[in-house]
């Protein structure tokens, strides 16, 4: 049995997300996101395929983005207001990652068991992030699921996707508790 870590479970009990709008500059330097990555990277893998990649966007690639995505949003008629909100999600961002589903074929692993480790890359580095002092959000967004946008954009495979964008960076104001769900309503205990 591993020993008890009371401050990990204190910490993953009341861990919070920081809106990516909140969140400025100092941003982690290279060495300071090192062990951020790495904790991201020891997510759960079944079979060891390691079906993910990280795209570390710093400002100029995503300023790069913002433009891309006003294009993609006017070109495929995308509501104005939806454009913005797309375009500022990068164009307001200092730091960002990408987190990438690259599926492996694997007999023994089904392809959905894959899209799970890929987003447990994505909560894996938001928590790390936030263990260690900064603030961070995961997003996804419009622009996430547009093949133009990702292909051209991230220069991502046809057969890969983005699992979702943990922004990082320092929080201006630590944002107020949300109601949590209850607990009696969301498990059911089943002994027979």
């Amino acid at each position: 049995m591993p020993d008890p870590n009371p401050q990990a479970l204190e910490f993953l009990l009341t861990r919070r997300s920081r809106p990516a709008k909140t969140l400025t500059t100092p941003v982690p330097d290279r060495d300071q996101l090192d062990p951020i990555l790495r904790a991201a990277l020891r997510a759960p893998d079944h079979g060891k395929l390691e079906p993910w990649r990280l795209l570390v966007l710093e400002r100029p690639a995503l300023q790069r983005l913002a433009q891309l995505c006003g294009e993609r949003g006017e070109a495929l008629g995308i509501e104005p207001e939806k454009i913005t909100k797309g375009r500022d999600q990068f164009g307001n961002a200092d730091l960002a990652i990408a987190v990438i589903e690259a599926p492996v074929i694997a007999e023994k692993v089904p392809a959905i068991e894959q899209t799970y480790s890929a987003g447990a890359v994505c909560l894996q580095l938001l928590n790390a992030a936030l263990a260690t002092g900064w603030g961070a959000n995961w997003l996804s967004g419009w622009a996430s699921h547009d093949r133009g946008f990702v292909e051209k954009g991230l220069g991502l495979a046809p057969h890969e996707r983005v699992a979702g964008f943990i922004h990082i960076g320092t929080e201006r104001a630590a944002p107020p508790e949300r109601p949590r769900p209850n607990l009696q309503e969301k498990v059911t205990w089943v002994s027979q």
